[in-house]
């Protein structure tokens, strides 16, 4: 159908019908016509009736006529009786002989006469019918002609479509042969010319070379030249299947490590140059200092606008080509190296050795000399050298954009000067105090080295963009060809941007100077002094020190501290946030045992100044050591406040003293985040069994006897400070409530342990001893709770509830003794019941 849309069929345009008025004007009828019509309408008029109904219409005649005899033998007119003739479908097939008959008969009758008048109207239903099937078989006839035209349609327009391509393909055959042998010659010369101009390139790349001047390096020409070697390279490389591509690859590969060599011995001259008149000039009288700036730095920055662009080029050359050029770039770093080490080494030592004297002090005590304050000259140093290794760092910018490993080589070296003399200063510096503010020193420069203050100097990456050459517009992924080039150079006022611009840094490399890689030797070698002089502080004032007289004063010194309210000496912490500074007992500071105070002062010391894993072990060995130390001072208060056999009950301080400081141990290694700790060890536990099986018995290595024997296995030991902690705490906790509640039940004790049967006068006398010590004893340990524990009540109630309830079994066991004896029944006034026991003890 789109066909058909597309190429329509002309047909001639279908007149309107006529109307009936139209008709009679154009075809009048005459007068004979017209009457003939009149009488079939007077003929249609009157209708006869159908030939079914006249026998019907006799036989009623006949029955009408009951009195006219009817001989029923006599035969017809035509010789038939009625007997003989053929019945009609509405003839009653019986004689009517009731009424019932009669109107059966009738409705019969009735239902044919409807039956009867109805018949026109079918008759012209069946005439509409037939002209409606007719009328059908047309429109059937129609769309199958609808249809043949349709595929004559489309047959026609595959006909045209095949007709128009081989129009179009006989088209271009023409112009294919319109195109003449001349024209195909001259596109085929142009196409050999430009593939010849990679090769033709050799000359000229050679005659410049044969002939170096002075400045050659410095000309255009010069980088227009590399630059179009790099282009005939990248061709060739790229199609070696051509003639002589190999041999002109190594001619052209030559000449480039040629060009590359002049502009290394350029750089290298002339960085010897600058260098040799620099020194001269700082040598031949006396320089100020801001003179000796402006010789050493701006001089050297102006020097490489002119050799900036010819160590880019020979830089973005060494990078693609390392094998060849690597060389001639380092000796260009090399000599850079060289000539700023000459000039700025003597000055670095002058200006160390004036830090140095500024960083003396007085001594302190007769005759005493000058000493170095280490502090001092750390900071003093060390930001020295931040600024000097920065300005180089700013400066080498200027000239390169690679050798980033061979400028930090550089930058160490001259740092070299003062770590020599700071490194054993360090090493040697016995106080930790001292350290630990080196350690700040260095670190807070390390931190300012985040947010360094740097040059915003980026020629690589940052060309002006109203200078850009015709081929920086070319400096797409698709390398450009020889004549984008020529044509490009054919500007002679661009050859300048074109030699400066060429080959332009995707990114430069140099971005910021890292300082911390700098001082990362002076922090290892400060935490490493720290460490070691920490672990001898552990070992000779915790490990093995030596308890005084007042060290042991206890509960003498809680009850002064108490007393005066005084809070001793602080500590001082780092000033970073430690997290030992939060301890709850810290204003106490001065009624610990000295120990503690050292162990707390070390690891607050420590805590930002090393690295995490190893202030983890200093940390478990200062706080195991600790403890050691607080059993043995437990252990000489108790031999100390241990009274003679016989006399009064013994004294919980031992027991309370380490109490109290396993609890402020406890904390600082909640404080610091002591984890568990996995040791790895050989077990060689059953190597002695297995070399006796082996000497007696040379068979055990053989057949079952080899899965007998017991070798070294690897084992992990897992220590925890804080479950050492825990487990000792509770133990000595138990201890404490034991001796509590043995001096409280020492009358009831003494009464079980009697083997008489007991009276009601032991019974009232062993209660009544009883009361009175408990009296005593609960209320004085209870106070020696508060006073050890700074008046924790909920420390304090965790001990007295066990202590409570165990005294309570001991007096049940006591009181089922005494019920049960043979005077229990005088003994039920006299002991107290569970509850008002319980009553007791509370108000106590």
């Amino acid at each position: 159908m789109r066909r058909q849309q597309l190429h329509p069929i002309q047909l001639p345009p279908v007149k309107p019908p006529l109307t009936i008025e139209e008709w009679e004007a154009k075809a009048p009828l005459t007068e004979a016509e017209l009457g003939s019509i009149r009488d079939i309408k007077t003929a249609c008029e009157a209708r006869r009736l159908p030939a079914k109904l006249y026998q019907f219409a006799d036989a009623a005649e006949t029955i009408s006529r009951p009195s006219t005899p009817v001989n029923r033998n006599t035969a017809s007119p035509t010789g038939e009786t009625p007997s003989s003739r053929p019945q009609h479908p509405l003839h009653p097939a019986h004689p009517i002989a009731t009424p019932q008959d009669f109107h059966d008969w009738f409705a019969l009758i009735d239902k044919s006469i409807s039956h009867s008048q109805e018949a026109h109207f079918r008759a012209h239903l069946d005439t509409l019918s037939g002209y409606l099937n007719t009328c059908d078989t047309l429109v059937d006839q129609v769309n199958e002609v609808d249809e043949d035209i349709s595929r004559m349609m489309q047959d026609w327009i595959g006909v045209e479509e095949g007709g128009q391509s081989l129009q179009g393909a006989c088209e271009r055959m023409l112009e294919e042969r319109a195109i003449s042998n001349q024209d195909r010659l001259i596109r085929v010369t142009d196409e050999i010319e430009e593939r010849l101009e990679y090769f033709q390139e050799l000359e000229y790349a050679t005659r410049m070379l044969n002939h170096p001047g002075d400045g050659l390096v410095l000309q255009d020409d010069f980088l227009y030249m590399v630059e179009r070697l790099d282009v005939c390279i990248e061709y060739l490389e790229s199609h070696r299947e051509f003639k002589e591509s190999q041999l002109y690859l190594m001619r052209y590969q030559h000449c480039l490590t040629r060009a590359m060599t002049l502009i290394k011995i350029h750089c290298v001259n002339s960085l010897k140059a600058l260098a040799s008149e620099i020194h001269r000039r700082l040598t031949s009288s006396e320089v100020s200092s801001a003179t000796q700036t402006l010789l050493l730095y701006p001089k050297f920055q102006s020097a490489a606008k002119g050799l900036r662009p010819i160590i880019t080029e020979l830089e973005a050359r060494a990078a693609r080509r390392p094998d060849d050029l690597a060389a001639l770039l380092n000796e260009c770093h090399t000599a850079y190296f060289s000539a700023r080490k000459q000039l700025i080494t003597s000055r670095l030592i002058e200006e160390i050795q004036r830090i140095i004297r500024g960083s003396e002090v007085q001594g302190i005590g007769k005759g005493a000399g000058p000493t170095i304050d280490l502090v001092g000259l750390t900071r003093a140093g060390c930001s020295y050298l931040k600024q000097l290794c920065s300005d180089e760092f700013n400066l080498y910018r200027h000239f390169f954009d690679s050798g980033e490993d061979k400028l930090y080589r550089f930058l160490e070296g001259l740092c070299d000067y003062l770590y020599d003399d700071l490194r054993p200063r360090i090493l040697h510096e016995p106080k930790l105090g001292v350290l630990c503010e080196v350690c700040t020193v260095i670190q807070a420069l390390m931190v300012l080295d985040l947010s360094g203050d740097y040059d915003d100097f980026e020629p690589s990456s940052q060309p002006d963009n109203d200078r850009l050459s015709p081929l920086d517009t070319l400096k797409t992924p698709i390398s450009p060809t020889l004549r984008d080039l020529k044509s490009a150079h054919s500007d002679p006022g661009l050859k300048s941007d074109l030699a400066r611009n060429s080959r332009a840094r995707k990114h430069q490399q140099l971005k910021h100077l890292h300082i911390g890689n700098l001082l990362e030797m002076v922090l290892q070698d400060a935490q490493t002094r720290l460490v070691f002089k920490a672990q001898a502080v552990i070992q000779s004032e915790i490990r093995y020190y030596v308890a005084k007289d007042g060290d042991l004063d206890y509960p003498q010194k809680l009850i002064e501290f108490r007393k005066n309210g005084s809070e001793g000496a602080p500590i001082l912490l780092s000033p970073s946030d430690n997290p030992l500074s939060r301890i709850t007992s810290l204003p106490r500071q001065s009624t610990w045992y000295p120990t503690v105070k050292k162990t707390h002062w070390v690891l607050s010391q420590l805590h930002d100044y090393v690295k995490p894993a190893i202030f983890e072990d200093i940390a478990y060995e200062a706080i195991s050591l600790c403890r050691e130390s607080l059993v043995s001072a437990s252990d000489l208060i108790s031999a100390k406040s241990k009274p003679p056999t016989g006399s009064q009950p013994n004294s919980p301080d031992a027991q309370l003293f380490l109490v109290r400081h396993l609890l402020i141990l406890k904390e600082m290694a909640t404080a610091v985040g002591l984890d568990a700790q996995k040791e790895r060890g050989v077990d060689f536990s059953g190597m002695a069994d297995t070399l006796s099986s082996i000497v007696f018995n040379p068979n055990a290595l053989l057949g079952q006897g080899l899965t007998n024997l017991r070798f070294p296995k690897v084992v992990e030991n897992i220590t925890d400070a804080r479950l050492e902690l825990d487990a000792a705490l509770k133990r000595i906790c138990e201890e404490a409530i034991s001796g509590c509640v043995q001096n409280a039940a020492a009358p009831i004790e003494s009464f079980l342990s009697s083997p008489i049967d007991p009276t009601a006068a032991a019974t009232s006398k062993a209660h009544s001893e009883f009361v009175e010590v408990c009296k005593k004893v609960i209320p004085e340990w209870t106070e020696k709770l508060r006073l050890y524990l700074d008046d924790d009540e909920r420390t304090v109630s965790v001990l007295l509830l066990p202590m409570h309830d165990k005294v309570v079994e001991a007096y049940e066991t006591f009181r089922i003794r005494a019920l049960t004896s043979k005077d229990g029944g005088s003994a039920e006034g006299v002991v107290l019941s569970r509850a008002s026991l319980d009553e007791f003890l509370r108000s106590l």
